[in-house]
């Protein structure tokens, strides 16, 4: 086998805009469109000499000088906002769509989910279809018949399997189409956003599964907006950004990178010009800003250490009392905590006009490993009035010890969770089962 899997070299794909613009391509699309290409190309030769073929047409470049290579082996993650490409460079892996410019070669048998029930016959049953995709790939019978029944218990479709995928609800296509792809052991598995599709426990399912093929030694290369999983499931991650790739390497740092780029957000940020800052009549907010225990901007913190919020506002008006709060989310859309100000020296007293700095402390062993998002708020009490509500105001990056001294202790896989507590265990021991 070669010593790469995937090797793809100076990528460009070029669209125009303004027209028809290119689709999705079936193989029976490719073969309609060799029928009647001749035809279309004398009706837009006519037609661009009629109106002037540049009033037609817009470039638009989704893919622009792409190169990396893959080995085998290696889990990729591929990340970006929408319309960076992505989708675009897996179907010209998949030899779906030619590109305009450059090359990509793949070593290897080639598994994809692309989308859902893709390469599926909708006529067909789940049975039928299951040895139709094996058979794409190149495998024989009694290969497929070994993997059949796994096949089915993975996808929970065994009182569906003789019945036509056409009649299929999409997390059903969707179960069947990734078991298939998953278990019928392509060297090169490509997959986009499946974890986006379907409930929880199947997502977690689906990165499980991903986890054994990849400690299998076969590479795996998947799109995707859960950001945990490729941080835990990931190798390696590759950020394209309007169709360029713009970082490779460590997972924690390419996301980390993704994640400020995409929202505009860091550890640190700060409204100086008073007009521009969130607020209403009675207070605005200035900064905010995440530090360690030592007063050091932190765009990472160790999950041992504290780490500090700090919220920095301007009250407009006096004799109000203010509630400032924060809300810290993960990077799967979930709500690890919120704390408001509770601060004795100011509960339950109006506020004079001027700056304030309230500040947070989060202890270490806390929180669990990942991107948190921090939303930073504050209210009026008596009456009950917003001032201000900042989305991902600021963002940070808490990792994990594995030196035993952390909650993990000496275990390295996945542990769920959006709190990581260092909870206090005992264990007795009695050498007969007496006390």
């Amino acid at each position: 086998m070669s010593v790469l899997a995937i090797k793809v070299a100076y990528l460009s794909k070029q669209f125009c805009i303004s027209g028809k613009q290119e689709r999705y391509r079936a193989l029976r699309d490719v073969v309609t469109e060799a029928i009647v290409s001749p035809f279309r190309r004398v009706r837009n030769l006519v037609r661009g000499q009629a109106t002037g073929a540049a009033d037609l047409y817009k470039e638009f470049w989704a893919l622009r000088d792409v190169s990396f290579q893959v080995e085998p082996g290696e889990v990729v993650g591929l990340i970006g906002p929408n319309g960076a490409g992505k989708s675009t460079l897996l179907k010209i892996l998949t030899r779906i769509t030619d590109p305009t410019r450059g090359y990509a070669e793949i070593y290897g048998r080639v598994g994809s989910l692309l989308e859902v029930g893709t390469g599926f016959h909708p006529e067909l049953t789940g049975r039928e279809n299951i040895y139709l995709n094996g058979g794409i790939l190149g495998m024989r019978k009694r290969e497929i018949d070994r993997k059949f029944d796994e096949i089915v218990d993975f996808a929970e479709v065994e009182a569906f399997i003789d019945t036509p995928v056409k009649h299929y609800s999409s997390g059903m296509n969707v179960r069947l189409a990734f078991a298939v792809a998953a278990h019928l052991e392509p060297e090169i598995l490509l997959v986009d956003e499946v974890l986006a599709v379907g409930d929880r426990r199947f997502q977690k399912k689906c990165v499980s599964k991903m986890q054994d093929v990849g400690k299998h030694g076969r590479t795996i290369f998947f799109v995707s907006h859960n950001m945990a999983a490729i941080t835990s499931l990931c190798s390696r991650a590759i950020l394209l950004e309007k169709g360029q790739l713009t970082k490779d390497g460590d997972p924690r740092e390419v996301v980390s990178a993704y994640l400020s780029s995409d929202v505009g957000t860091k550890a640190t940020r700060e409204w100086k010009d008073p007009t521009d800052a969130p607020g209403g009549r009675i207070a605005r907010l200035r900064a905010v800003r995440v530090l360690t225990e030592d007063d050091q901007i932190a765009d990472s913190v160790d999950i041992r250490r504290p780490v500090k919020i700090k919220v920095e506002y301007e009250v407009l008006q006096s004799g109000f009392e203010l509630l400032p709060n924060v809300y810290l989310w993960n990077e799967e859309g979930i709500c690890a905590f919120g704390s408001q100000d509770l601060d004795p020296t100011w509960r339950g007293r109006g506020r004079p006009i001027g700056k304030y700095i309230s500040t947070v402390r989060i202890p270490g062993n806390f929180l669990a490993d990942g991107i948190m998002f921090v939303n930073v708020n504050l209210n009026t009490l008596n009456p009950f009035l917003l001032q201000f509500h900042e989305e991902s105001a600021v963002t940070f990056q808490v990792m994990d010890s594995f030196e035993g001294d952390s909650a993990r202790g000496d275990y390295t896989g996945r542990m769920s969770g959006v709190v990581r507590p260092f909870l206090e265990w005992s264990t007795r021991y009695s050498r007969n089962g007496g006390e």
